[in-house]
């Protein structure tokens, strides 16, 4: 897709998201909205300009037959209205971005669960830049834009061959994933670096597929019908990570399965992350296969070329506003980080269960969409950073309502009915505190872009804000380790039962007879794979939020709320490039 014609990605995060925006919210779980979301409000600022790209790089364009008037009519009939070739392309279009959203959302948000059973949260932190692709791929979309075959089709040059070798990762992957996951940072085993490389390498896939997809839905489907893309966007990508978020946890979950499905309770769910990754696999191959021998590509003209679009793209980072908005963009999700990163792998820790999980997630799942809307309808009654401004304080509370939950963890280890409620509601006024600041600042980037380079405008500035929820996650996740205190402590034979000392003799693991430090993962299990106990003095989840909403509320009344509001006020020739100069100031 011609860059002057793209829309703007969110992913975090769900994640995300990475993100976000697609960018969350009270973690991982919200990392995953962060990504899902797309920037609908360019997509409709933009359709007229999508519309002439798209007719002008069909092959049987010329300017000696004039289109007909439907072709110059919106779009004000329903999807079965739709021409049948249109209907199969709009199928086509889903099912490409529902394959993205598999992988993406176990990378922001299944795996990240699962590891906390094995890893630190520093490790996980070292994970979490997995996601990293989504929030950058503004730097490699021109290169995808412009280079390409004609003999295989300009969007198909890049799709078949990365959707096969996506394939084939994750059936690699499918068949190392558990051992991997169990030795990971374990002596003999291999690094976290190394681990986090594969799924780097399959969310890097997914981000370059995903401008490949976008270019391609702007020929797919007929001028008159462009703006259902951003639907089949919507719907793939979020039934993707829908799929291997909520689905694959419950499913995935002993607890789940014992409750819901099996007559005799296992210690294992109905489904393990390498079967996953292995149906997924061949599900991408097939895939590609079909796409190679049914469906034929429309010969395309070139655009822009690679460096008239990084010449833009340096052109607004010279615009002294776009500077301003891209600092805000940068610090101002710091606040609420540890919330976003850190919440509910900390329920988890404490017992929460992931079937558990699963369940707040799905049932948080519809009020995300019906809370979009109101956003939506509010972000045009009011201004929109002053509507952001308010996300902006309510997500602060948010983390501070979210550290109040984790603190009440029930001491009995047994999550009752009220406290699932108090985390649903907890994360249901995480996430609408979230999508209100989405949507308020994706209308501010729509009224504000140069409508003469309308798409490189609003995707560089969507990757600024995605990569401000992305890059301090890693450092908030090592943060938490370094300020968590916890003492392992040697436990009476007589107290351990006669199945822990059982278990400690077949392990061959030696009993603990000296205190040392639990606070990570890895010495956590020592300690109790020992017969030890390990007592924390200190959680550093506790100490990082209130760390960051402290930074939040300085930055937030000192400088990003007056910045916001100046600059909503300034007029739209501020954020221009000046014709026949390099940058208008």
């Amino acid at each position: 897709m011609g860059a002057k014609s793209r829309r703007a990605k969110s992913p975090t995060t769900r994640s995300g998201s990475p993100g976000s925006g697609k960018a969350n919210s009270s973690s991982k779980m919200n990392t995953n909205v962060e990504v899902m979301r797309r920037n609908i409000p360019q997509a409709q600022d933009s359709s007229s300009e999508a519309a002439a790209a798209s007719l002008m790089a069909r092959e049987s364009f010329s300017l000696d037959n004039d289109p007909s008037p439907k072709e110059h009519e919106g779009n004000n009939h329903g999807f079965f209205d739709l021409p049948r070739q249109d209907r199969r392309n709009f199928g086509l279009l889903v099912l490409l971005y529902f394959l993205q959203g598999i992988p993406l959302g176990l990378a922001t948000g299944s795996v990240p669960f699962l590891l906390k059973n094995h890893m630190s949260y520093g490790e996980i932190g070292i994970f979490s830049l997995a996601s990293y692709p989504y929030s950058l791929k503004l730097f490699w979309s021109p290169i995808v834009d412009a280079v390409w075959s004609p003999k295989v089709g300009r969007r198909k040059s890049w799709i078949l061959p990365i959707q096969l070798l996506s394939g084939i990762g994750m059936l690699w992957l499918g068949s190392e994933v558990e051992a991997l996951m169990a030795t990971t940072g374990k002596p003999g085993g291999p690094t976290v670096w190394g681990f986090t490389g594969w799924w780097f390498f399959l969310v890097l896939m997914c981000a370059t597929q995903d401008i490949a997809v976008d270019g391609w839905a702007l020929t797919l489907l007929s001028p008159a019908n462009i703006s259902y893309a951003s639907t089949a966007q919507t719907v793939g990508l979020t039934a993707g990570q829908f799929m291997s978020y909520t689905v694959f946890l419950a499913f995935n979950s002993p607890d789940f399965a014992n409750r819901w499905i099996r007559p005799v309770p296992l210690d294992h769910g109905v489904l393990s992350l390498g079967g996953y990754l292995t149906f997924w696999g061949w599900s991408y191959i097939l895939v590609t296969l079909g796409l190679f021998l049914f469906k034929r590509e429309e010969r395309t003209k070139n655009e822009d070329g690679i460096f008239d679009v990084y010449s833009s793209m340096w052109k607004i980072l010279n615009l002294k506003n776009i500077q301003s908005i891209i600092l805000v963009h940068l610090i101002a999700k710091i606040g609420f980080q540890a919330n976003d990163a850190v919440t509910s792998l900390k329920l988890l820790d404490k017992g929460f269960g992931t079937s558990n999980m699963a369940l707040t997630v799905l049932i948080d799942f519809p009020f995300e969409i019906g809370l979009g809307y109101y956003a939506g309808k509010w972000s045009q009654q009011f201004t929109p950073m002053r509507l952001w401004s308010w996300g902006f304080a309510g997500r602060l509370l948010a983390a501070l309502i979210a550290q109040f939950t984790v603190s009440v963890f029930p001491s009995s280890g047994e999550v009752t009915p009220s406290y699932l409620l108090m985390v649903i509601l907890q994360h249901v006024f995480s996430t609408f505190t979230n999508t209100i600041m989405f949507v308020a600042v994706s209308a501010f980037h729509a009224k504000i872009a140069d409508p003469t380079i309308g798409g490189t405008y609003m995707t560089l500035l969507a990757t600024v804000c995605n990569l401000g929820g992305t890059f301090p996650r890693f450092f908030i996740l090592r943060l938490v380790d370094y300020f968590t205190s916890a003492t392992c402590l040697p436990n009476n034979l007589d107290n351990l039962t006669a199945a822990q000392r059982e278990k400690i003799a077949l392990a061959g693991t030696p009993l603990i007879k000296e205190p040392f430090s639990c606070a990570i993962q890895a010495d956590k299990e020592r300690c109790l794979a020992g017969g030890g106990v390990c007592e924390m003095q200190r959680d550093g989840y506790h100490v990082v939020n209130i760390m960051c909403v402290a930074i939040g509320v300085i930055t937030f009344a000192l400088y990003i709320r007056p910045k916001v509001l100046q600059l909503q006020a300034l007029p739209l020739r501020a954020w221009r490039l000046a014709s026949g100069s390099p940058v208008k100031h």
